[in-house]
């Protein structure tokens, strides 16, 4: 399931290149035609993520909301460039849990997102490059894509093929197609995907937690420790809690709680203060490192060998996320794997005592 950089970085690229254009709105699967009728014809006046979340408003008051879950995946092309931190040929930007997808009419479910050279977030040159990653999750490719250039945006971020022709075709289930005079933007297997007034939206936002990127003061730190704090399930579950703190996933969670030594089973009510508030502070700089190399990069204090090793490799870029049964790369223990939340959670038995 994409995590909350992702989507984050999915809402970026709609407010590079769809806010301030009218779009045409469409179901070619016919499944969200009335939704799609809505806001059809109507200008895209924002874009935003919160959590795994994300909105985008429209000229006359409505909101498209999508949650991607599972297997939901955004299929960007057209006239754009590309942010080079997330480029990487030949592949699909999809879930980590999917290793990809049979090509349908030579160009597969492969499409593109990125950003125009000179805007977008960027905090200097040293994001715009980074060694291809084997999983192509980052890469050297210089800003500036072909005309019709083709990314799949989820969880991982990957370069397509390019087309001849503007628009492409639909290809697969698509619920929703925005499309706009040079890009367009194709939904397939959402969770949710469905068209909001403001006051619904903001029903759906009250019902979350706390999200760094959209709330970075103290005031959510707080919100998120006294949340915490007097709940008594387990800490390796409220992580994945939406409402306790939105946007970490099963890497983050196994990651974050990992670099605290803290063991997921202890009751939230039962961790000090001072370690939740800590945990906050970690997840607010690990969430603006994935928005900014487009990429779970969770191992920090690296030499550049170790650092090149894991931009290049995703198994070199984590402490003990995906590394059932291997060593514990501090201690040497096993570490350990069990369902919690319905997913796989790693953790080190030694460390996190």
């Amino acid at each position: 399931m994409p995590e909350g950089h992702s989507v984050h970085r999915i809402a970026r690229q709609f407010r590079l290149h769809f806010v301030g254009n009218r779009v045409s709105a469409s179901s070619p699967q016919g499944r969200f035609a009335a939704g799609a009728a809505e806001i059809d014809g109507h200008v895209m006046t924002d874009a935003r993520a919160v959590g795994k979340q994300m909105f985008l408003e429209f000229d006359h008051g409505r909101w498209l909301r999508v949650h991607l879950g599972m297997y939901g995946a955004w299929d960007f092309a057209g006239d754009i460039t590309a942010d080079a931190t997330v480029l990487a040929a030949n592949g699909r930007m999809g879930q980590t849990n999917q290793k990809g997808t049979p090509e349908q009419g030579g160009a597969g479910e492969r499409s593109g997102a990125a950003e125009r050279s000179g805007a977008g977030e960027h905090s200097g040159a040293a994001e715009r490059s980074g060694p291809v990653d084997a999983a192509g999750e980052d890469s050297l490719h210089s800003i500036g894509a072909p005309r019709v250039a083709r990314l799949r945006m989820a969880e991982q971020e990957k370069l397509g093929a390019t087309a001849d022709t503007f628009p492409p075709g639909p290809v697969g289930a698509v619920r929703v197609r925005l499309l706009t005079h040079d890009t367009v933007a194709d939904l397939r297997g959402p969770t949710a995907c469905e068209v909001l007034s403001p006051e619904e939206v903001q029903a759906v936002i009250a019902r979350l937690g706390p999200d760094p990127l959209v709330d970075p003061g103290k005031r959510s730190e707080d919100r998120f420790v006294a949340v915490v704090r007097k709940k008594p399930t387990p800490i390796g579950l409220l992580l994945m809690d939406q409402s306790v703190v939105s946007g970490i996933g099963n890497v983050y969670r196994a990651e974050l709680l990992f670099r605290a030594r803290l063991n997921p089973h202890t009751p939230g009510r039962d961790v000090p203060e001072e370690t939740v508030r800590a945990l906050w502070r970690d997840w607010s700089k690990l969430l603006k490192l994935g928005v900014q190399h487009g990429q779970m990069m969770t191992m920090d204090g690296l030499g550049a060998k170790q650092k090149a090793a894991a931009l290049a490799h995703r198994d070199d870029r984590h402490w003990v996320y995906h590394r059932a049964g291997l060593p514990c790369r501090v201690c040497g223990t096993p570490v350990a794997v069990e369902m919690a939340a319905g997913r796989k959670l790693y953790w080190c038995p030694n460390d996190q005592t």
